[in-house]
């Protein structure tokens, strides 16, 4: 089989884009029929004066249709440990929410023992090829301090390397092994 030009550009670019270490997060919104969410890595931050970030999500999603007809979103940033959440959600099964701990915030579902967390209301929506950029203003976020993120790299996902952490514990390590 013979790749096109455009294919090829395709399959480098998402090589290329695999290679730029993100957060994991889940995005979720209220519909009249439920919950509805899904995983996501394309989440920035926009502006400070107005709060504000944005998010990437896939026209062909469901997800889609419902933050537009909502015009509320909240992002969870996942926490190290937090893999199979990420998993369901990026999945299509009929309940990505069945089993998963949320909390409400402003009325929007947000993961429990999430690193941070927005909750958002719709300002713009913006086409971009085959997504649709969601622009949020913040309305409410908090963040847990002293836990870890969820990074996702290569296609893998990955944890921070802490080397303060690493030592320390490598040099309890090493005490509890020669007493």
């Amino acid at each position: 089989m013979h790749t096109t030009f455009a294919q090829d550009r395709q399959a480098t670019y998402r090589g290329a884009m695999a290679r730029f270490t993100t957060g994991v997060t889940i995005i979720t919104t209220r519909t009249p029929d439920g919950p509805a969410g899904m995983t996501a890595s394309a989440v920035a931050s926009v502006s400070l004066d107005p709060l504000m970030l944005l998010i990437c999500v896939g026209n062909d999603l469901a997800s889609r249709d419902a933050i537009s007809e909502a015009g509320a979103f909240a992002v969870s940033v996942l926490a190290n440990g937090q893999e199979r959440t990420a998993l369901r959600f990026a999945s299509r099964c009929d309940d990505k929410f069945a089993g998963v701990d949320f909390r409400s915030d402003h009325g929007l579902p947000v993961v429990d023992g999430a690193v941070a967390h927005f909750a958002c209301t719709v300002h713009e929506e913006v086409a971009g090829g085959d997504h649709t950029i969601f622009i949020g203003e913040v309305v409410s976020c908090a963040y847990d301090a002293e836990s870890d993120p969820l990074v996702y790299f290569g296609g893998r996902f990955n944890s921070l390397c802490d080397p303060e952490s690493h030592a320390r514990m490598a040099f309890e390590w090493q005490l509890a092994a020669s007493l």
